[in-house]
């Protein structure tokens, strides 16, 4: 079914409802093909690994503090004003945790990094930060530091 009016590439098909409602009841619109290395026979939507999806992601914000972009103005010497973005300064690192025995890497801000240096490492960082300035990345690695911390204690 075509709009009316319009010839060629501007015609665009008019969405039903039936066709909306089968697009968005799906998770996620991606999660029918397989990842690169899957054979495609063998192939099921859960099989989607979310950690390469999480990579994909590049907003400007610190994963272990949550310093993000500020906006203010540029003030000239003839007092205008213009508006002007600060962004933070991240670097892209790879940190080695103690506890599972591996490097994690991460996009931190120089400041985040100079904190993790001084609380003592990665672990002991992520044990005194709080959930709700930490990304998924870093909450699900502090998750599972604490799990793999608390198992020696407990047997």
């Amino acid at each position: 079914m075509q709009r009316r009016g319009l010839t060629g590439a501007q015609a665009l098909p008019i969405a039903t409802r039936e066709f909306v409602r089968e697009v968005f009841s799906r998770p996620l619109a991606f999660a029918r093909c397989p990842p690169d290395g899957v054979s495609a026979t063998r192939f099921r939507p859960s099989q989607l690994n979310f950690e390469i999806l999480e990579q994909k992601i590049m907003a400007r914000v610190c994963e272990l503090t949550g310093k993000a972009v500020l906006t203010g103005n540029n003030v000239s010497h003839a007092n205008n004003k213009s508006r002007r973005r600060f962004l933070p300064n991240l670097v892209n690192v790879s940190l080695l945790s103690d506890t599972l025995g591996q490097s994690i890497s991460l996009r931190i801000s120089a400041r985040a990094l100079k904190s993790v240096e001084h609380r003592g490492g990665l672990d002991a960082f992520l044990a005194k930060a709080r959930p709700q300035e930490l990304s998924l990345k870093a909450r699900r690695l502090k998750r599972l530091i604490a799990k793999k911390q608390a198992a020696p204690s407990a047997a």
